[in-house]
């Protein structure tokens, strides 16, 4: 029993730090209402953790359920390749195949997020705008939850 004990207390011990929470998720779909708001636009936004799990949606409001589901795709693409959908619309040009590669999106709007030290922790997916202010909403719920969005390292 004590083996068992020490073993679960080592695994837990390196489980990983940088996680976006439910609370950081939701200053992050803040951040990005704000900047929306203060452009009179609307969005769906998706927040997903390092493993590809969802972990906050906010469709605003005017936005059909298949902007909704755009944005989530967005962020499911960047949780599972680490890096933003504009850079996988470049890939897509330079690498033969990438395009038909599962979890991939050509459209701008998906942006990783990195902890302060250059820890990839999730990503997030925004549609129902112009793929730049798509982005640059992404960017500012980044900046607002105190995150990057590109690595430190």
């Amino acid at each position: 029993m004590i083996k068992v004990t020490a073993l679960l207390l080592t695994l837990m011990s390196q489980a990983p730090t940088h996680v976006i929470s439910a609370d950081v998720a939701s200053k992050i779909i803040q951040g990005c209402v704000a900047q929306a708001k203060a452009k009179m636009q609307s969005h769906a936004i998706a927040v997903y953790d390092g493993g590809g799990h969802p972990v906050a949606l906010l469709r605003m409001d005017g936005n059909a359920p298949g902007i909704t589901d755009f944005a989530m795709q967005k962020a499911d693409a960047v949780a599972h390749w680490h890096f933003s959908t504009e850079t996988m619309a470049a890939s897509v040009k330079q690498t033969p195949g990438f395009a038909n590669a599962p979890h991939v999106v050509t459209v701008p709007g998906g942006l990783p997020v990195f902890s302060v030290d250059g820890q990839f922790i999730g990503a997030v997916g925004v549609s129902g705008e112009a793929p730049g202010d798509d982005s640059a909403c992404a960017e500012a719920g980044i900046k607002a939850a105190g995150l990057l969005s590109r690595s430190s390292k």
